[in-house]
């Protein structure tokens, strides 16, 4: 019975030896990131652009042989200038929430982006540790931009009297856009006899409020009898939040 006995307690150790011997044999695959996209926060846009003062999503459905042990988020700029009243950002946060601390995690956060930050290119790193010690790195670029953004600005650069001309460009509004004022003065121009210096001021609306992102193109009549010369030419965004962006260039009024 002993010789019985012995010869179990013989066997089981064996067994032990031969498991805790696989255990250490087995590895791992790196984790494996299926999905990875991020965007302006309210609306979860894919589109990697975001507006300093809001926030940003960031999404990535991760695939991981063994459980996840950290997923670390990096953000930094890319060589920007830092503009009066702004400040440099980088971001760094390292999630350990039991929610992804297991083999096949959805990432989602939003991550608060300073109404001082400078607007731009930044680099965003994701990486993965799981808890066989393997690392995942995932990489894009994001744009941060002002809440009121303009872009692909053109405009006519002279105009005869009696004419029009056109104006076109891009606004994208995170906030939604309230009104587009358009203003024209003279530049130190004096006017003739018969004639008038030109001064116009009108508030654009219709087709444009409350839009985020529209493409406004006018054409603006220029009356007859004004004077010829340069004028000053101002375009004044207002958001729904009272922020406002103003884009200043100039235009030659010609006799014919």
């Amino acid at each position: 019975m002993n010789r019985l006995r012995q010869t179990l307690l013989l066997s089981f150790m064996v067994l032990t030896l031969f498991s805790c011997q696989d255990d250490e044999d087995i590895t791992f695959d790196p984790p494996v990131v299926s999905t990875f996209e991020m965007g302006e926060g309210s609306t979860h846009s894919t589109d990697p652009v975001a507006y300093r003062g809001k926030d940003l999503h960031m999404e990535a459905t991760i695939l991981a042989y063994a459980n996840v042990e950290s997923i670390t988020v990096s953000i930094h700029a890319h060589d920007l200038e830092v503009g009066e009243g702004e400040v440099e950002w980088d971001f760094e946060e390292v999630y350990t929430d039991a929610k992804y601390l297991v083999k096949n995690p959805e990432f989602h956060e939003h991550i608060d982006i300073p109404a001082t930050a400078p607007a731009g290119e930044y680099h965003v790193e994701l990486v993965i540790t799981d808890a066989a010690g393997n690392i995942t790195e995932m990489e894009g670029h994001l744009e941060i931009r002002e809440l009121i953004h303009i872009s692909g600005f053109e405009m006519d650069a002279e105009v005869v009297r009696g004419e029009d001309f056109h104006v076109e460009f891009f606004i994208g509004a995170a906030n939604g856009i309230h009104t587009i004022t358009v203003d024209i003065h003279a530049h130190g121009l004096t006017a003739g006899a018969g004639e008038v210096l030109w001064e116009m001021e009108e508030v654009f609306e219709e087709g444009y409020h409350e839009l985020t992102e529209v493409e406004f193109h006018e054409h603006i009549d220029v009356p007859a009898n004004i004077t010829v010369g340069e004028y000053h030419v101002m375009f004044i965004i207002e958001d729904e939040e009272g922020n406002e962006v103003e884009f200043d260039t100039h235009i030659d009024v010609l006799n014919e």
